[in-house]
């Protein structure tokens, strides 16, 4: 079921547009109010009018679902509430005839608490070889009461939970996600072959979720802030890994994309040498303000740090765990950091919907690939949640300081008069997640044919990155510009110029204005926040 060679290149993931899918939020094909692989197939033409290249899936496996599918309880199983592994088969087949590529997400870290080698190991009792598969350890303390470290959680809250026979059990995430011990010979072969599975099945690529985070120290020795090396970020051994990984996807042409949060660039850079990952995202990019000046070291600092292994920059503006772009840069503080969400932060949606048309055609000019957040493309702001309807654990681990990731993860809106605006088949049954009353404006069929929406400003701008053949992978060359202003040069002849600045600015000499992403002046200026892609 491999897919046919004219998919296959060697070399298509270098400057990809790829579209994430959120499965719970995109369509619901059989109206239970929960997305589904029924309702992706039949808005499967959408994104290929979209003009995007592959689809990413976060997790569609059997899963308790406590943390959005990243508590993943069977791979080799699609859970109930999205369909079946025939229907994924089925799902992949028909993207690949429309010339769009399936990447799934694979989560190696840690799985459900559900997993079946967790219940074994929860039954079999301290010492046994089931145990041995995650980190069970006795407790400190004088009756073993204390965790056995100090580690800090992903998420807020402890990393280790006591179990009735008195050992404990290591969770950077929730306690439904146990850790795996990657030094276990187990480990390392099941998911070996079950990227094998999926491959055989004819997905193009993986993401790999908290790729940096899979080894630990071997004596589980206590955090000590900014001593390194970090107790379980980043460890040497890791490495290996990625390595016999990587032989198994040039098997069948498949490609990886790490989800690595590291700041030393160095250490970056080691996930994509040649026999290791093809790429990475790109999070500093994601969580620089709108300020001109840093937005361009952000993005000399990736071009550097990628260059050393030959691999391509991956550019994304937002994801399912993130602030949407909309409201993020409506905000006095433009930029994202996981410890400052709050609820009732203020922002300015006009503001911000303007920057992000700019930061669709600076993002998309930039060499390399791109990944697009499902309803970034329709401009679609963080929505307020109810507290009572809020899901994410995240908010609870915080003890209900941070509002959680639930906003951008509300379902879409693909119709504006139609129940839960289109999202679901049977028009009586509510969304999993509440849709906002004034989201009839986002909807798809309206901004489909309103020239002006952000709709056709994605269309238009995908459509131009792939006829036009200096965007992509390439160089780029920085040219002279005012404060405030990002200005480069693309091969063929192509421009961009990003005006970040409060002021209006002119218009460098041009042959032809390809696509600006809000009207221009006609006195040849590019108004604040306004971005455009020229011809000389």
């Amino acid at each position: 079921m491999a897919a046919p060679d004219t998919l296959r290149t060697d070399d298509w993931w270098r400057d990809a547009a790829i579209y994430q899918v959120y499965p719970r939020s995109f369509a619901d094909g059989d109206g239970d109010g929960t997305g589904d692989l029924a309702g992706v197939r039949a808005r499967l033409p959408y994104l290929a009018e979209l003009g995007v290249d592959a689809i990413w899936f976060t997790p569609w496996y059997a899963s308790p679902l406590v943390d959005g599918g990243y508590d993943v309880a069977d791979y080799r199983t699609i859970d109930p509430a999205f369909g079946t592994l025939a229907e994924a088969e089925k799902l992949i087949a028909e993207a690949r005839d429309l010339g769009l590529r399936v990447i799934i997400d694979i989560v190696p870290n840690h799985v459900s608490d559900q997993h079946a080698w967790f219940r074994a190991a929860l039954a079999a009792g301290p010492g046994s070889p089931e145990r041995a598969r995650f980190h069970f350890r006795p407790g400190r303390g004088e009756n073993g009461e204390l965790p056995p470290n100090d580690w800090p959680s992903q998420f807020s809250g402890n990393t280790w939970t006591r179990v009735p026979d008195g050992e404990w059990y290591l969770h950077l995430f929730t306690p439904e996600q146990p850790d795996l011990n990657w030094s276990h010979p187990d480990v390392r072969r099941e998911h070996e072959e079950v990227l094998r599975f999926w491959f055989e099945r004819g997905v193009a690529g993986v993401r790999i979720d908290s790729a940096a985070l899979l080894t630990k120290d071997p004596e589980l020795r206590d955090f000590i802030d900014g001593v390194d090396p970090h107790p379980y970020i980043d460890q040497d051994d890791i490495h290996d890994i990625y390595r016999s990984w990587r032989a198994i996807a040039d098997e069948y042409g498949g490609v990886f994309v790490g989800e690595v949060w590291l700041p030393d660039p160095e250490r970056f850079a080691r996930y994509l040498r040649p026999d290791e990952l093809h790429t990475a995202f790109n999070f500093n990019f994601l969580t620089c303000p709108w300020e001109a000046d840093r937005l361009r070291r952000t993005i000399d600092d990736t071009l550097a740090e990628h260059a050393p292994v030959g691999a391509p920059a991956t550019w994304v503006l937002c994801n399912h765990d993130v602030t949407r772009t909309v409201t993020r840069y409506g905000r006095d503080d433009t930029g994202f950091d996981f410890a400052k969400k709050r609820f009732g932060t203020r922002t300015d949606p006009t503001l911000g919907t303007r920057r992000a048309r700019a930061a669709a055609l600076l993002t998309l000019a930039l060499p390399g690939s791109v990944y697009l957040y499902q309803g970034e493309e329709l401009g679609l702001p963080e929505a307020d949640i109810p507290r009572d309807r809020i899901q994410d654990p995240m908010h609870f681990r915080s003890g209900g300081t941070d509002p959680g990731r639930d906003g951008c993860r509300v379902p879409i809106p693909w119709e504006a008069e139609a129940p839960a605006y289109g999202f679901g088949t049977d028009p009586g049954r509510e969304p999993w997640l509440p849709q906002p009353d004034d989201w009839a404006r986002y909807a798809v069929d309206r901004q489909a044919a309103d020239p002006g929406s952000m709709l056709t400003l994605y269309r238009t701008a995908l459509e131009l990155r792939r006829t036009e053949a200096g965007f992509g992978d390439g160089p780029l060359g920085w040219l002279p510009s005012p404060e405030g202003v990002l200005a480069f040069a693309r091969a063929e002849g192509l421009l961009c110029v990003a005006n970040l600045s409060g002021d209006p600015v002119p218009l460098p000499p041009h042959t032809d204005i390809l696509l600006a992403s809000d009207e221009l002046p006609a006195h040849g200026t590019i108004p604040p926040d306004t971005a455009v892609w020229l011809r000389t």
